[in-house]
């Protein structure tokens, strides 16, 4: 299919199936359409490459669209395809007849987009290839690795400016979602951007959830109980190991987990993911190196095991969750050794020290966000230089938190920190505090101590959280190598001199009520009468049958929520199919005979 006239509405409708922009959509592609170049920052799921995509179909020439991975291509192709566009990719996983291919219909000018790595596109015969070619616009996909403060650089995207002085004439758009102030900086800067367009960073269908580690797999079972049973999700651990034994646990429990890491099999990772991509209710355990390339717009939850390394690798792993706009959670747990090896792993990299600052305040960030006790959604806007009023749709706002003047038990554990020459772990610091009979204390003389049996107000699980707590404020630090001895830091001394007050979350007694809570805010799919249900289940069994002799994602075909439309709008023909939003022109042609055959049996049955 071609698309002559430069209409963004029309191509809109007729061929992605929606009546109306969204947000500053509009203004962004007729800015592109009209030559112009800009950086685009809007959140997952909100519909940016549309800012790309509909002027590259709108320009002369193909829109060349850089794109960091090759399931990321590969998948965007197939959607795209879908639709009737004419799009391909090139990258090193092709065979060498696909790739010919590729450039023939580029030298005849058949292509409307191709996706390349930036690795490929900067080659020099590759540019001196593109000299011959016309094109309508370059455009960057996942931008804020252009930068050294985003928290995903790649050193091959800074190469990408030269594009603008080889190409002065023809428009770029840097996309991101996920880009703090410096970050939009530096894009800006380095890609001589004119405009940056920004449409916020809330994703008002995601539930925060985060909780303290207290058994995790456990905790992990009791959330994944409170799921529909077919729900989609990612869960990340921080090493391989632990993506391993987590996702071999999950089978022993009758779920369908998947493990993904750098350390595995490429054939295995790709099938992994495949599955993922193509199957419903998967659950795929990984690491970090999951996730940059996932477009399935279903996954209805994303679970973090262990802390990630700052706001921005959350809000960007988290946003991987209901990119169909549908509600979806994400959920936390995390302990005092998480920030502790965070720490350690940015004191032990090799990057210089102004980087390593740069990591250490993200990092506390971070923390800060995890010991809110105000609404999470508020802090994670907040740090991006947006804002939102308290959302009810986070656990700190449907379960606030209780605090404490925690600043005499904090006075006491330093105190007792410093009397047993910073040289214990906190176990023993506690039985200290608590007063406690062993040979070990009086092996050292601490039941002699002023601090001895000083805390007896708190439990052993309460005085475990005021260090945890002290920890993630940075008054302690804990040395590994010294056997897990609590240090007192500078900030810490300086509290204790100052005599400064400080307020601390109450441990909380019912953790359980909070996924219950959130579970509920996040129910099934919202579609309340149980005929609907019962169409909308029918809808995507043929809608996976579909996708199976297509070799496809079931979301190729359409996504959940066009399937909901279908279902509360039940049309009887294909102009009345063509109106549900999702429905362009090629996806009625092609599917439209057998949805409506499926909803006309339902109604009639």
């Amino acid at each position: 299919m071609h698309f002559a006239a430069p209409d963004a509405a029309g191509i809109l409708k007729s061929v992605f199936g929606y009546s109306a922009f969204r947000g500053r959509q509009e203004d962004i592609i007729n800015h592109v359409i009209a030559g112009g170049s800009c950086c685009v920052l809007m959140p997952t799921g909100s519909g940016k490459s549309l800012c790309y995509q509909i002027p590259a179909l709108c320009r002369d020439g193909v829109g060349i669209i850089v794109s960091p991975l090759i399931a990321l291509m590969d998948d965007q192709v197939a959607g795209l395809r879908q639709l009737g566009v004419r799009a391909g990719a090139l990258h090193s996983a092709m065979e060498p007849s696909a790739l010919r291919e590729t450039y023939d219909s580029l030298r005849a000018g058949t292509l409307d987009m191709l996706y390349v790595a930036p690795e490929r596109l900067m080659m020099e015969d590759f540019l001196n290839f593109l000299d011959n070619i016309k094109l309508s616009l370059f455009a960057i996909d996942e931008a804020h690795c252009l930068s050294q403060w985003g928290h995903d650089f790649r050193p091959e995207y800074r190469q990408l400016s030269l594009l603008r002085t080889r190409y002065p004439h023809i428009p770029c758009i840097a996309v991101t979602a996920t880009a703090d102030a410096p970050t939009r900086k530096d894009i800006l800067e380095k890609m001589d951007l004119p405009v940056l367009y920004t449409a916020g960073f809330d994703r008002p269908n995601i539930n925060y959830t985060v909780a303290i580690k207290d058994n995790p797999r456990q905790q992990l079972l009791r959330f994944l109980k409170n799921r529909a049973p077919d729900d989609s999700g990612i869960i990340y651990c921080l090493s391989r190991r632990k993506v391993e034994e987590t996702a071999a646990f999950l089978s022993e429990q009758g779920y369908k987990a998947l493990p993904y890491h750098a350390g595995l099999d490429n054939k295995v990772r790709a099938a992994n993911q495949n599955r993922f991509q193509k199957e419903e209710a998967i659950i795929m355990v990984a690491t970090i190196a999951f996730g940059m390339g996932i477009n399935k717009p279903d996954v209805r939850f994303v679970a973090h095991l262990d802390l990630p390394k700052n706001i921005e690798a959350y809000y960007q792993e988290t946003g991987r969750a209901g990119r169909d706009g549908l509600p979806a959670v994400a959920w936390m747990i995390y302990g005092m050794q998480d920030v502790v090896l965070q720490r350690q792993m940015i004191e032990g990299s090799e990057s210089p020290e102004t980087q390593k600052r740069i990591e250490r305040q993200k990092l506390n960030a971070f923390v800060s966000y995890s010991e809110t006790g105000i609404c999470r959604r508020q802090v994670l806007l907040q740090y991006f230089g947006d804002d939102c009023a308290p959302c009810n749709n986070c656990d700190t706002c449907l379960h606030p938190p209780q605090t404490f003047d925690g600043t005499i038990a904090a006075q006491k554990l330093l105190s007792c920190i410093y009397r047993t020459q910073q040289m214990f772990g906190a176990g023993y610091i506690v039985d200290v505090l608590l007063g406690k009979e062993n040979d070990r204390i009086e092996k050292f003389g601490h039941n002699n101590i002023s601090t001895y049996g000083i805390g007896k107000e708190y439990s052993q699980k309460e005085w475990q959280s005021i260090i945890r707590q002290l920890t993630t404020h940075n008054f302690l630090t804990v040395d590994i190598e010294g056997h897990g001895a609590l240090k007192i830091t500078q900030q810490g001394a300086e509290f204790l001199k100052q005599k400064q007050t400080l307020h601390l979350r109450q441990e909380d007694k019912k953790p359980v009520d909070i996924i219950k809570q959130a579970a509920r805010k996040t129910a099934a799919l919202v579609l309340d009468n149980p005929a609907d249900q019962e169409l909308f289940t029918q809808l995507k069994a043929l809608r996976l049958c579909l996708a199976k002799e297509q070799n496809v994602p079931p979301y190729v075909i359409f996504h959940d929520k066009t399937l909901m439309e279908m279902v509360l709008f039940k049309p009887t023909d294909k102009d009345q199919l063509g109106l549900v939003n999702g429905v362009g022109q090629s996806k009625r042609d092609k599917y439209g005979d057998d949805f409506l055959a499926a909803i006309r049996q339902f109604s009639a049955g």
